[in-house]
């Protein structure tokens, strides 16, 4: 892949994951739709935020949610890196949001929180990118 094609594949899971924010954003609005839901997005757009890096650099990755896994993969001197040394709770809701199980249901605090830092994350992405001369 060219270093076009990667940017223009970056972009374009920066654009899902910015929808997937978006969208948790305002079903946390919803008192109608579970909780479960919006932190699943907000999980989604973090791991599809670090894929996006990833695939900028050419750095290959397996099918996983894991987002410290994912994380760890990026070199050192990336934002995202360095501010969310712990990830687990946002990963977590990449299963335990969607399947029924032995694990308590998500509650707006937990959504809130998911939104937060899934935000935060994208935002010091952003920064990342923009810090190269990848804009968006």
């Amino acid at each position: 892949m060219s270093e076009t094609e990667q940017a223009r594949e970056a972009k374009r899971w920066l654009k899902y994951a910015r929808e997937d924010l978006h969208t948790a954003q305002v079903i946390l609005g919803d008192a109608t739709i579970a909780y479960r839901h919006v932190c699943w997005l907000a999980q989604q757009c973090a791991e599809k935020s670090i894929k996006a890096i990833l695939i900028y650099l050419q750095i290959e990755f397996h099918r996983i949610h894991d987002l410290d896994t994912l994380r760890d993969l990026l070199p050192e001197g990336w934002l995202v890196k360095k501010q969310f040394p712990d990830l687990a709770i946002l990963t977590e809701w990449a299963v335990e949001a969607r399947y029924p199980g032995n694990w308590r249901e998500a509650s707006e605090t937990d959504a809130r929180f998911a939104v937060c830092q899934a935000a935060d994350m994208l935002d010091a992405i952003l920064v990342d990118f923009n810090l190269r001369g990848s804009t968006e």
